[in-house]
């Protein structure tokens, strides 16, 4: 489909969804939380604000959502202790895309 976009975002909105539906004590197949940006750190931006379900955040929860999804690689590189990445969370987000 010309009209869609593939990156490496799509991880980061696989992330972001289910950071938003634990919070929220939402059914994860119910979220959808937009991001835009790159891909490390500062420059993954969730747009917390457009979430669907529309959710109210408190500064607080928009502050730690934000950061734990823009370091959610690094805490599962640190959970598996240096012995590897996220790859299966890149087959789900790949194969989520291609749905």
């Amino acid at each position: 489909d010309r009209t869609k976009l593939f990156g490496v975002t799509t991880l980061d909105i696989v992330r972001a969804n289910t950071f938003v539906a634990q919070k929220k004590n939402l059914r994860l197949i119910d979220v959808d939380v937009p991001v835009i940006g790159g891909h490390a750190g500062i420059t993954i931006l969730p747009l917390l604000s457009k979430t669907k379900p529309s959710c109210e955040f408190t500064q607080e929860e928009i502050e730690q959502l934000t950061v734990r999804i823009q370091n959610a690689g690094t805490e599962v590189v640190e959970a598996k202790a240096g012995s590897g990445s996220a790859t299966l969370s890149m087959a789900y987000a790949a194969g989520r895309f291609l749905e």
